[in-house]
């Protein structure tokens, strides 16, 4: 079953990537520049390369902004990736503008003063904590591909449905709540690991469609 997504171009997010992965599981993506190109999509994918506020400048001047607040409190699907994850929440310590406010919580800087480099590049291990349809049939070791020097601290912890380990602490990697998911990391980058991440996303909205009729 091909689906109708969406991938939303603001100007900020590593299209071709994304869109070359959803090729090599067969589904193709449609692009969304403004609010019109929404129709009859079932499903829409946030990515994200660069810092919170350009983001959020150019996100406003899509005038998608209304449509992806009334996407996700219609409890529609949504993937965010890598900086795609960290919009959907309120603040970031990387800038001043609000974000998307579709999840509760901030964005925080990397723990410093540690013997690990900041930003955060390369290959680090899942910890699972909470099953969700991302890790369905995954290999029981899971290694993606993170660039970031921010993470969430989402208000609820039950939104964590993974984290990585950094310094001494675990930091946010995977939220799954309600209908959206988000990675921190790159699935596109992430070889046949993130692959298989991004195909059972597929299925759960293969399933999730199917329901609605």
């Amino acid at each position: 079953m091909i689906l109708n997504i969406g991938l939303i171009d603001y100007g900020m997010g590593n299209l071709h990537s994304v869109d070359r992965c959803f090729g090599r599981l067969n589904q193709p993506l449609k692009i969304i520049r403004k609010p019109e190109d929404l129709n009859d999509c079932q499903a829409l994918i946030l990515p994200g390369v660069g810092a919170f506020d350009p983001a959020m400048k150019n996100l406003e001047k899509t005038n998608l902004i209304p449509e992806l607040k009334k996407w996700v409190n219609n409890e529609m699907p949504l993937l965010g990736i890598c900086l795609g994850l960290q919009l959907l929440f309120e603040a970031s310590d990387e800038g001043t503008r609000k974000g998307l406010g579709l999840l509760k919580g901030k964005i925080k800087h990397l723990p410093k003063n540690t013997k690990e480099l900041i930003p955060h590049v390369g290959w680090a291990l899942l910890n699972q904590n909470k099953e969700c349809p991302l890790f369905k049939d995954n290999p029981d070791q899971q290694w993606m591909y993170f660039v970031h020097s921010y993470a969430a601290i989402p208000t609820n912890s039950n939104d964590i449905a993974s984290s990585v380990n950094f310094a001494s602490e675990k930091i946010t990697a995977v939220i799954w709540t309600k209908k959206v998911a988000a990675c921190q990391f790159h699935p596109e980058k992430s070889g046949k690991s993130g692959e298989s991440l991004l195909a059972n996303w597929l299925d759960w909205v293969r399933k999730e469609t199917i329901s609605l009729y």
